[in-house]
């Protein structure tokens, strides 16, 4: 059984996804993070960052994982699923996950916070997250645009990256002529996994999605 501590982000639906995916009994614990639940003494004992995600896995002596990107990697290695077992298969899917974490996840975060929650509009800055978060979804169009998925077959990449991409209207990122990218988004988004996933914990903007909960999402 495992743990998993997250709040309704787009990091936190990358391991619900990829834990529905993977069919991972868990028990899932929502953090009030409005309330700085996710900086209390006790969750600093399992991430000192003070930040969502997190798994305690109980089969192997509560050993706890933080960094959403970690997860993942934890998972597939536990498993032996959604990453390939070649040394140029691996390293592909690690590099296009560490797109996600470096490019992609930082860039529409910040726009994100600059359209919706900083105290002023600065258009500035908001500008140069949007052009910023285009230039990268340009880059994964490219990548889409002769193959399925991020690299080949479903694999991690590919659960980091579309939490993500889901979003792109939050924050007003243009995805007008990247077809291969939206065909890959509609192909992710028609995934079961992917439909529970982004829905643990729900939130109240996400009547996009069908609301539908597998048996493991509930043990």
């Amino acid at each position: 059984m495992i743990d998993f501590y997250s709040a309704a982000t787009p990091n936190g639906y990358k391991v619900a996804i990829a834990l529905e995916e993977l069919a991972l009994p868990y028990q899932l614990r929502a953090l009030d993070i409005e309330a700085r639940e996710q900086k209390q003494d006790w969750f600093l004992q399992i991430n000192p960052n003070g930040r969502i995600p997190a798994i305690v896995d109980r089969a192997a002596g509560d050993f706890a994982v933080f960094e959403s990107g970690t997860i993942l990697i934890y998972l597939a290695e536990m498993t032996g699923r959604l990453m390939p077992t070649s040394a140029k298969g691996r390293s592909e899917v690690l590099q296009w996950l560490m797109f996600q974490m470096a490019g992609i996840g930082p860039v529409q975060g910040q726009a994100h916070a600059f359209v919706h929650y900083m105290p002023q509009q600065i258009p500035a800055a908001i500008a140069r997250f949007r052009n910023e978060a285009r230039r990268l979804y340009e880059v994964l169009d490219r990548r889409l645009s002769d193959r399925a998925y991020l690299c080949g077959d479903l694999s991690i990449a590919d659960i980091a990256t579309w939490p993500w991409i889901r979003r792109y209207a939050w924050p007003g990122i243009d995805v007008s002529g990247l077809e291969h990218l939206m065909r890959w988004h509609d192909l992710m988004a028609a995934r079961p996994a992917c439909q529970r996933g982004c829905l643990l914990p729900p939130r109240a903007d996400d009547a996009d999605v069908v609301r539908v909960y597998s048996s493991v999402a509930q043990t």
